[in-house]
């Protein structure tokens, strides 16, 4: 594995699934895998849990690691090729990159996107230059478009609590005080939809009129406008607020009641809530919820070690 970014870069969810698993029983059995070997994490925006269980995954496998906060520590950079630097960035990504690949054997990028320009957003550019020009293997730890170790820490967790060979599965919209990029959303349809494919779930989106996201990322899902109608029968729902992708970055009035409660939970099959967390307490998920027993969010964010774990395992296997 050179790079984890998407769906894309593992052959088969069950199967990352249950190496992931067989690594939370037991933690420690590849610590000399990661021996004399150095993960950078590179944050360009903030992070608690990606930052905190990515770390405790390398320690695990024996890694030693090293974080540069470019937003507080660093230069600023310029990404753009064929520009005279005589403007506020201080460092072109070609350097930046290139040096920290020299410094580190596995790589790790955290950004988040201006919510400004689509095209620009969506053409992952920063992210594509970063592994250009670095040479070493690069994780994924959030881009402007996808958030692939939550969705494969997702998949894990509900894999962990399901009660039927098949769950129902609702990516639910929820609402917020200001435009949420469609990163985590975008990466949960993708895994759900891969994992539909594989016969693991059924994938439900449900979301207000004008919150539709990129086909591109729900080929295979069902997709409705009625929230209740969704929720029937659903053994989890995934709580996640996003801005508009049509008109980009944009956020509507909605009439309706999108916050998930207990009200809205009793049409459900005694679903399990999800998560990816911050949560806005009583904004977008009930503290009813949060605080009762259908809720996994801590378990949730507890199996973000685990699918690092699995993604720097799988790393250190093709470095060696």
């Amino acid at each position: 594995m050179k790079k984890f970014f998407s769906v894309k870069d593992v052959s088969s969810v069950a199967d990352v699934v249950q190496e992931a698993l067989a690594l939370k029983a037991a933690p420690y059995a590849n610590q000399d895998l990661g021996k004399h070997r150095t993960l950078g994490l590179v944050f360009l925006n903030p992070s608690l849990r990606t930052r905190l269980s990515t770390q405790k995954a390398a320690m695990n496998l024996g890694m030693n690691v090293m974080v540069m906060n470019m937003d507080k520590d660093g230069w600023a950079l310029e990404t753009q090729d064929g520009v005279v630097m005589n403007g506020s960035t201080v460092e072109h990504i070609r350097e930046a990159a290139a040096v920290m690949g020299e410094y580190c054997d596995i790589l790790g990028l955290r950004s988040f996107p201006k919510l400004k320009d689509r095209e620009e957003d969506y053409s992952e550019d920063l992210f594509n230059k970063f592994i250009k020009y670095c040479g070493v293997p690069v994780v994924s730890l959030e881009s402007a478009t996808r958030h692939p170790l939550q969705s494969l820490t997702d998949i894990i967790t509900i894999t962990e609590h399901k009660k039927t060979a098949k769950p129902k599965v609702v990516l639910a919209w929820a609402p917020h005080v200001k435009a949420l990029p469609q990163a985590v959303p975008n990466s949960f349809a993708e895994w759900m939809c891969q994992a539909q494919a594989e016969g693991l779930v059924d994938f439900t989106i449900a979301q207000p009129m004008g919150y539709e996201l990129s086909k591109d990322f729900t080929k295979g899902a069902t997709i409705s406008t009625n929230l209740n109608e969704s929720l029937k029968d659903a053994d989890f729902v995934y709580v996640k607020n996003w801005s508009s992708y049509q008109e980009y970055g944009e956020v509507y009035t909605v009439d309706e009641d999108w916050m998930m409660d207990n009200e809205k939970l009793s049409l459900t099959n005694d679903a399990k809530v999800m998560h990816c967390l911050p949560v806005r307490r009583d904004l977008e998920l009930s503290s009813e919820i949060l605080d009762g027993p259908n809720s996994l969010v801590i378990k949730e964010a507890s199996n973000r070690v685990w699918a690092a774990q699995v993604v720097l395992k799988r790393m250190l296997e093709d470095l060696v």
